[in-house]
């Protein structure tokens, strides 16, 4: 019996090295936007750093199941995942920047810095093993 495929350290520590500057800078952002008057733009950044981590952990969990599945439709499941996944949190950003405007549009913000970290957590990962092989 083989077993079953996870997710790659090297994925892992990348979510996770992420995670760590995330909640860094989501304590950072919940401090000066309160000096500034605006908490609520701190603490929806905050939801959109947790929003960009969740959606990465559970895109490479999916990534996992699809190269393991045999299932003849893998690939219209991984799209309607895909796209589920993305319309909800899309829902929920939207919603919370209709709801609580102005500082609602933090929750942007902190979906598109998780985003940065985990880019630039992949790009320099990626660099050094092409310069130590």
């Amino acid at each position: 019996m083989q077993a079953a495929p996870t997710v790659p350290e090297v994925a892992r520590s990348n979510l996770r090295r992420s995670i760590i500057m995330a909640a860094g800078i989501g304590a950072v952002a919940v401090l000066v936007s309160g000096l500034l008057g605006h908490v609520l733009v701190g603490v929806f950044a905050c939801m959109g750093l947790g929003l960009g981590a969740m959606n990465t952990f559970l895109v490479q969990r999916a990534v996992v199941r699809y190269a393991a599945s045999e299932a003849p439709n893998k690939k219209a499941r991984f799209t309607r995942s895909v796209l589920g996944r993305l319309a909800v949190i899309t829902v929920l950003a939207v919603g919370v920047a209709l709801l609580v405007r102005p500082d609602g549009v933090g929750v942007f913000g902190g979906l598109a810095f998780f985003q940065l970290l985990l880019v630039g957590g992949s790009s320099v990962t990626a660099y050094k093993q092409l310069m130590h092989p």
